[in-house]
């Protein structure tokens, strides 16, 4: 077994300000603006609402009128406590950092997708075949893990399940509610649902809909 670290960060880039970065399984999701992203010998607009999956280097150049992103990266060990430092540019926030641990064996994928509540959406106790890091995009959810009590995530807040104890989600009454999630799932799993409610019979309750962006193997770093 081996210890990772699935880093996020929000990355707010002026206009045509230019942030490389370094090998590893990434996902950048595009909250506003556009950016061109630069790997592999290719270039590739990525527009809001829209995410980029790499796992070598490359490098991000925001279009006319800047953008700002979502930044996931799955790290080795202490990895994670480095930065890229300073940038000219661009405006960098870390959110959260929270630890795996993974099967160095073991075959995963990282998948990233969109999960948006209609008001008075509801989650019933439910676990995941993986951890992974969400941010709250839009609308307010009240997330409750394990016996930890409830915490009300507001657009811009992030917080990790590790898929192993129960969670319980409540969104907004009043308005729409949506996040951005990566997670680290067995490769076997590509394509379904990472989902298993502690309760069987919620399974058919559909509260919410997904959006998968990307759902792709990687190789641990």
């Amino acid at each position: 077994m081996g210890a990772y670290t699935l880093r996020l960060c929000e990355d707010r880039l002026a206009e045509t300000a230019r942030l490389a970065l370094n090998a590893c399984p990434c996902v950048i999701y595009v909250l506003a603006g556009q950016v061109f992203v630069t790997a592999g010998g290719g270039r590739a607009p990525v527009g809001v609402d829209h995410a980029w999956h790499g796992v070598g280097g490359c490098s991000l150049v925001a279009s006319a009128g800047g953008a700002t992103i979502l930044r996931y990266e799955l790290l080795r060990g202490a990895s994670a406590l480095v930065d890229n430092g300073a940038v000219a540019g661009v405006t960098t926030r870390r959110l959260i950092s929270p630890s795996l641990t993974l099967n160095e064996a073991g075959e995963y994928l990282m998948r990233c997708d969109r999960v948006d509540f209609a008001p008075g959406g509801e989650a019933l106790p439910h676990r995941h075949k993986g951890g992974g890091v969400r941010c709250l995009i839009a609308g307010e959810l009240e997330v409750r893990i394990a016996a930890q009590g409830g915490r009300v995530m507001k657009p811009g807040d992030a917080w990790f399940e590790s898929g192993l104890e129960p969670v319980h989600a409540i969104a907004s009454a009043n308005v729409p509610t949506s996040f951005i999630r990566v997670s680290i799932l067995p490769r076997a799993i590509r394509g379904q649902s990472s989902i298993m409610y502690v309760d069987p019979a919620h399974a058919s309750v559909k509260p919410r809909q997904y959006t998968v962006l990307v759902d792709e193997p990687i190789a641990l770093p």
